[in-house]
């Protein structure tokens, strides 16, 4: 993704209208804390090397294994762990980063046009990326588009046009996604009292369904799922494709175009030049809080389920509160107060985000089985065979870490 930067406190036209931030039309200085913040979410990802389940299982005495191995998987429906809020943070954070592309191209004197094309190209790319990662190990190409980069790419042409408007008429389209949203699964038909839900992966009694209204977005028998069994169907497949086993779908991109206009919202609240840093910190902690609150209380009403895998409504005010609040707290420790050092692991991660994604999803499993064949278990035994999984995870999250620090004192970063 683009660089995050600081504008210059010199004032500008803005957009094209009054309700549009003062924003500088050079950048300056990297925004370190949107790195850091990426990087934190990216280390979550590249953590589960650490395999923190298997510890809970090895040493079911020790309570903190159990907590971390709670946190590292995702919960089965309605509700959050500290592994939900990654790809809802990711997603946010490229809302958060284009109001500092805008200001990037636009001082290198890019046309509206030429910003437009690429913005799309990326939008491309992204969706093929997430394909192709999806499809790796298949002996065809696995055409799904509910992973994260697909998802964003979705999107991204979308929030990039909306980044080109004023502030109202985004907070306008952010409503209409989240109230058409919820209308369109609150409308659609609830499945009859036959309806099986074994076939669609759903195990028989499963006490994650709900009752009522929220019915409506249940496992497998929403509106999404019905959207897949048509859409997914259109691309070749080996077998006709009549569910998820996660209960993931396509659709969630419009939602999640939702969060990158949080996002988005609060790139530009940073991008400003007419706020000081403590009244921007201001307003993002109060954001996340009333998002937080919002989407809690949608939860709670029964009016609409907390959900990530489909992404509700009331997931994208939730999650978005949390990225809110870490986004401030991030933003006043290490721009604002400007302790950074402690930071800089995190910003070696967060610089180079897609080259971490794919280390994640490539380079992880390569140096775990390079480590056991050329230095053996037992060098990853000192603690006992109870602790090899993490000693062995740490030793690969490091290489990871490393080479990613390579690249960073290199300037090689992987940009889409």
């Amino acid at each position: 993704m683009e660089p995050s930067r600081l504008s210059h406190p010199t004032k500008s036209p803005g957009n094209d209208t009054d309700s549009a931030p003062r924003i500088a039309p050079s950048p300056m200085t990297r925004l370190a804390s949107i790195d850091a913040y990426r990087g934190f979410v990216m280390l979550l990802m590249m953590g589960e090397v650490l395999r923190f389940g298997t510890m809970a299982k090895n040493l079911p005495q020790i309570k903190l294994w159990a907590f971390l191995a709670h946190h590292q998987e995702h919960v089965p429906w309605v509700g959050c762990t500290l592994h939900d809020l990654i790809q809802p943070s990711f997603s946010f954070l490229v809302g958060v980063a284009l109001p500092f592309s805008l200001m990037s191209r636009a001082a290198k004197g890019q046309s509206q046009l030429h910003m437009t094309l690429h913005a799309f190209w990326r939008a491309f790319v992204l969706v093929a990326l997430g394909i192709f990662l999806r499809s790796s190990g298949r002996d065809r190409t696995n055409f799904t588009f509910e992973d994260t980069l697909t998802q964003i790419g979705l999107g991204y042409g979308f929030l990039f046009l909306l980044g080109t408007r004023s502030v109202r008429i985004q907070w306008l389209a952010l409503v209409i996604l989240l109230v058409g949203y919820w209308a369109a699964f609150a409308v659609y038909p609830l499945p009859g009292p036959d309806f099986d839900y074994q076939s669609v992966g759903v195990e028989p009694g499963w006490s994650h369904h709900a009752t009522g209204l929220a019915a409506h977005w249940n496992k497998n028998s929403n509106l999404a799922w019905r959207f897949d069994t048509w859409f997914l169907n259109l691309f070749p497949r080996k077998d006709p494709f009549r569910f998820n086993s996660g209960g993931y779908a396509t659709l969630s991109f419009l939602p999640t175009l939702a969060t990158m206009i949080l996002g988005l919202i609060a790139g530009g609240w940073l991008a400003r030049v007419d706020r000081g840093a403590w009244v921007k910190v201001l307003c993002l902690i109060v954001a996340g809080l009333v998002s937080l609150g919002a989407g809690y209380a949608l939860g709670e009403s029964g009016l609409c389920p907390v959900v990530k895998r489909i992404w509700t409504p009331s997931w994208v005010l939730f999650s978005g509160g949390w990225c809110f609040l870490i986004l401030a707290l991030a933003y006043a420790i290490i721009d604002v107060i400007g302790l950074r050092l402690w930071a800089f692991p995190l910003i070696v991660i967060g610089a180079n985000s897609i080259a971490a994604y794919l280390m994640a999803h490539w380079i992880e499993g390569f140096l775990s089985g390079s480590f056991k064949t050329h230095l053996g278990r037992d060098v990853f035994q000192v603690f006992g065979p109870e602790y090899e999984p993490v000693v062995h995870g740490a030793a690969v999250l490091a290489a990871m870490w490393l080479i990613l620090l390579w690249m960073y004192r290199r300037r090689i970063f992987l940009r889409v």
